[in-house]
């Protein structure tokens, strides 16, 4: 299996410059990330972090998504994914990152699968083009929401269920599939009443941590992604960072970095990587960092106001729109970057324009060595600006290694909000937004009424300020 590789180095004052982390803070750390380690291994498996015992628990799981995948490669043309938020952006990104770059685009003999099709949002819109580009006869929708009370996506289920009905009659149950909670909401009791397959999410896995079970393995196996390679990689990642040593763990060292980075007011963290294919792994990573890190009470109760807000950038595209921040902005970002070494296609530079040298120079190399030779060169000037950066190097981009860096990631967000002090597993911020919503239109519960009721208090808008 190739494993994927960090380079810390611009991270580090010794190397950077004054707005690095001195290695004798990362040494003085060693105890609270000794502890951080310790807190997330005693509730592996436990609460909401059942997401650890993904890569070791899934067998039967994956030999049923294995099994439902071919037959919805079988009988239809088109897959649409109905969710929002880890529902949607999970499988975005292994998609992504895993199948050709234009997979629809594809004639179906080249894709190996149906189309693919993730509606994560409810602009009207959009539901209408969705409804112009496939043929409900041939399209499977795999509905996903652990609660079953996600708005959004319930509200798609329903058009989706109206428009099946009409058009393949009692047909309907068998171009749906389900992903929810086994025992919990509303919509496994829907599923059983209808008959509709289903695949469980694990009370323990929430939204952001999901990609690794049903919620985005369903996607991935009908579209061809090893499924087990995954896994697998997220196994060995696991693997790798067990130990409370941060310098022999480097998920606990990357959580020693962010927290240290955060007390030097670097409230931001850019994910920036030099490859199309990953360019998804931000949508992916920022709902990842946002909704775990950002608190306001820390586990004992005390105001914090804590958290770092995520970025998404993609290399090369965004050195010419944000890289002029990134080298002569603010000290308050931490730049990650993620490196593929070897790119599945290689293409090549023609010979052409002679008489322009700054043109003609370019003949005989390859987009591989320019997107490197731009990574490097953007490393460097953001090095050389004394701002600090990482790298996240991927041999290759393939299952094995995508589970690796999903893994890593949801690692480093667990040990970072242990040593935050704070419950990086829960989202009551985002409760709120959901009740308002419900008020607004016009949910009755007492909850939601005494809402509506707060709601119309707020101050009036005052018109000097409405142009």
């Amino acid at each position: 299996m190739q494993t994927i590789r960090f380079d810390f180095n611009p991270m580090m004052a010794e190397y950077v410059g004054e707005h690095g982390i001195p290695r004798a803070e990362m040494e003085k750390m060693a105890g609270a990330m000794r502890d951080a380690y310790a807190m997330v291994e005693a509730n592996r498996g436990k609460g909401m972090q059942g997401w650890m015992t993904l890569p070791y628990d899934q067998d039967e799981v994956l030999s049923a998504i294995e099994k439902t995948a071919a037959r919805v490669r079988e009988e239809f043309d088109a897959f649409v994914v109905l969710g929002i938020g880890g529902s949607a952006l999970g499988p975005a990104a292994v998609h992504q990152a895993l199948r050709h770059l234009h997979y629809n685009e594809l004639p179906k003999e080249k894709r190996g699968g149906p189309r693919l099709y993730i509606e994560d949002n409810i602009d009207p819109e959009r539901m209408a083009a969705l409804l112009d580009v496939i043929d409900l006869e041939k399209t499977c929708f795999n509905v996903i929401t652990k609660s079953g009370g996600t708005a959004e996506t319930m509200s798609q289920y329903l058009i989706v269920l109206d428009q099946l009905k009409k058009a393949v009659g009692d047909d309907y149950r068998r171009h749906i599939i389900v992903t929810t909670s086994k025992e919990k909401g509303y919509l496994t009791k829907i599923a059983r009443q209808e008959g509709y397959e289903t695949f469980y999410i694990p009370d323990g896995v929430g939204g952001r941590f999901s990609e690794l079970c049903p919620v985005g393995l369903v996607a991935a196996a009908v579209t061809g992604v090893d499924i087990r390679g995954l896994v697998a990689g997220a196994k060995a990642m696991d693997e790798r960072c067990a130990s409370d040593d941060a310098w022999k763990n480097p998920a606990l060292f990357e959580a020693g970095l962010m927290y240290a980075a955060m007390g030097k007011g670097m409230n931001m963290s850019v994910m920036m990587p030099y490859a199309d294919s990953l360019k998804l792994i931000s949508d992916w990573y920022a709902q990842l960092w946002a909704e775990s890190l950002g608190k306001n009470l820390t586990l004992d109760g005390k105001p914090c106001h804590v958290g770092q807000t995520p970025i998404k950038a993609v290399g090369v595209t965004d050195q010419h729109s944000q890289l002029q921040l990134y080298t002569e902005g603010p000290f308050d970002k931490v730049i990650t970057f993620l490196k593929v070494e070897a790119f599945r296609a290689k293409t090549p530079i023609p010979h052409g324009c002679d008489d322009v040298p700054t043109i003609a120079f370019l003949g005989g190399k390859s987009h591989n060595q320019l997107i490197e030779a731009e990574r490097q060169g953007t490393e460097y000037a953001i090095y050389r600006s004394g701002h600090v950066s990482q790298t996240i190097t991927l041999p290759s981009v393939n299952a094995e290694t995508i589970g690796q860096l999903l893994y890593f990631l949801e690692l480093v967000t667990a040990y970072t909000g242990a040593l935050l002090n704070i419950d990086a597993f829960n989202q009551p911020g985002v409760e709120e937004s959901k009740v308002a919503s419900y008020a607004v239109m016009g949910y009755e519960s007492e909850k939601h009424s005494a809402k509506r009721e707060e709601m119309k208090k707020r101050p009036a808008s005052d018109p000097d300020y409405i142009f």
